[in-house]
């Protein structure tokens, strides 16, 4: 099939507004001429692309397509045209690289001018999949492996100790009681923690409290929420101020690795530059 540019652009304006009139208010057009075109993508394609419903979103077998859209819409915003617009670019990354080593990265976007970020908040584990339905252009990862049509540069790691309040250990006679001590979760994908417990051979938390923010994480470990898994580049200072001690057997290390689509991109490439010169140690 050889799917036209402005079909290509109705799918993704309906993966990104979730309606036939929002994709049409994106694209100056009528929603008759999404229709139209989407329509005729699904005649040539021989299968549904999108799910009419509240919200419309393009199915499984749209994935593909999303994703060719997306590049070509990266493509076209590269190309001098003469209307200056800046470059939209979709990464993923994951909350403490953003709380750490990733806000250098922000600070070279900003001096650009010419690039507008949007950002997508995910776990390490989890964020390639953004990068596979191409919700994103690159993606902060833990997998190695390359996504199809991406390419994979190492980053360095993500060090992880399990850290407590002094008021809360002098709760439990100033000694971890890995049995009752309540825990702090990111979310439920976040199961650092859980790799300590099973490390000290305890099966499940007693109590577990989610803070799914970086900085408030930090808050509610400081405060004697709950202990937690701290990233280095938080758990040094607070411990440094007396508000935090280790209490963890091992460090837990977490991989990170830069992924992103293989294409040739000035932008991309200027952006792999700058998350490569301050990925973490």
């Amino acid at each position: 099939m050889e799917p036209q540019p402005n079909q290509l652009a109705a799918l993704v304006a309906i993966a990104e507004h979730g309606t036939f009139e929002a994709a049409a208010r994106a694209l100056h057009v009528t929603p008759s001429a999404i229709s139209q075109r989407i329509r005729a993508l699904e005649a040539q394609a021989g299968r549904v692309l999108v799910t009419r419903g509240a919200p419309c979103r393009p199915t499984d077998a749209a994935t593909g397509l999303v994703r060719l859209g997306r590049q070509l819409r990266l493509l076209y915003d590269e190309a001098d045209l003469g209307d200056h617009a800046p470059t939209e670019v979709s990464v993923a990354v994951n909350a403490d690289s953003l709380a750490g080593w990733f806000r250098g990265v922000l600070a070279d976007v900003g001096g650009w001018g010419d690039v507008a970020l949007r950002l997508a908040i995910e776990d390490q584990a989890h964020s390639h999949e953004l990068l596979r339905g191409g919700e994103v252009m690159g993606a902060v990862t833990s997998d190695p492996t390359p996504v199809q049509g991406c390419s994979v540069r190492p980053l360095g790691t993500l060090t992880y100790v399990a850290a407590a309040a002094p008021a809360l250990l002098a709760r439990y006679d100033a000694a971890p009681d890995w049995r009752r001590m309540p825990v702090v979760r990111f979310n439920d994908k976040d199961l650092l923690q859980d790799q300590e417990l099973a490390a000290h051979g305890v099966p499940a938390p007693p109590l577990t409290h989610r803070v799914p923010s970086s900085d408030d994480f930090l808050a509610a470990v400081v405060a004697g929420l709950g202990w937690g898994m701290l990233p280095a580049h938080q758990l040094v200072p607070a411990e440094e101020r007396g508000e935090v001690v280790r209490i963890g057997r091992r460090a837990a290390r977490v991989p990170l690795h830069w992924q992103r689509w293989r294409l040739d991109s000035p932008v991309l490439d200027r952006l792999t530059a700058s998350v490569l010169a301050h990925r973490p140690g």
